[in-house]
């Protein structure tokens, strides 16, 4: 069965939904999620990032594109969006998507992988923001976050490369990978969010590493996205 496709703007940017409404897009995200590989090349990875400024009550998002494997950087983007919906846990995508497709249309040349610094599958309605934000824009997307949101693991052996399955509580399903990236650092926890298989993120993750716990595409957002809100600040 083809699934008709959902819009850009139910997805990301349809402002302060109930509720009952966010967790029903959920649902429809949920369901047009694929979790195999999906792309037809892997040169540029994308890293994206969020500031929140409070003061302007706005949210700003970075993305910063690297070559892959090189991790040699080549653009990078910026936009604000309003602050227009709550933070609560589990529903940030519908905070932050607004910003962030602002700054994916700014970028002349789109990655072949987006990275977040987030939950993609691993989530407890099965969406998190590299899902959800990965369907939006139909563009394969990765989660790496730094905290868990949801499931059950055993903690990976402290070498890096270590991992070890993190599995919905109820089900026991694998819905993303506990990952060491650095040699007795505390792990992060990768999740497909659209278009990618787990094995992959995990490969990616792993190939993107330049000798810090996170992966250089967000860890290289996030430096951008504190002086962005430094420059704005002042």
């Amino acid at each position: 069965m083809v699934r008709e496709k959902i819009a850009v703007s139910e997805l990301s940017l349809e402002l302060n939904p109930t509720p009952e409404r966010a967790r029903e897009i959920q649902r429809q995200i949920r369901e047009s999620i694929v979790t195999e590989d999906s792309f037809e090349r892997l040169s540029t990875v994308g890293g994206a990032d969020l500031a929140v400024l409070t003061h302007r009550k706005k949210l700003l998002c970075v993305i910063v594109v690297l070559t892959y494997p090189e991790l040699e950087e080549i653009e990078r983007a910026w936009a604000m969006a309003d602050e227009t919906f709550p933070y609560i846990p589990g529903y940030l995508s519908f905070r932050e998507g607004p910003a962030i497709v602002k700054a994916w249309e700014k970028l002349k040349g789109k990655p072949d992988v987006l990275m977040f610094d987030g939950q993609g599958t691993a989530h407890p309605r099965g969406v998190g923001i590299a899902s959800h934000i990965g369907v939006a824009l139909d563009t394969p997307a990765i989660g790496v976050a730094k905290k868990k949101l949801f499931g059950d693991y055993e903690e990976p052996a402290s070498v890096r490369g270590s991992r070890s399955g993190l599995l919905h509580p109820k089900t026991g399903e694998t819905i993303g990978a506990v990952l060491r990236t650095k040699n007795s650092v505390k792990p992060v926890f990768v999740s497909t969010g659209h278009r990618v298989c787990l094995q992959t993120a995990i490969e990616i993750t792993l190939g993107c590493w330049r000798g810090y716990r996170v992966p250089e595409p967000t860890r290289r957002a996030d430096i951008y996205a504190g002086e962005m809100k430094k420059s704005i600040s002042q």
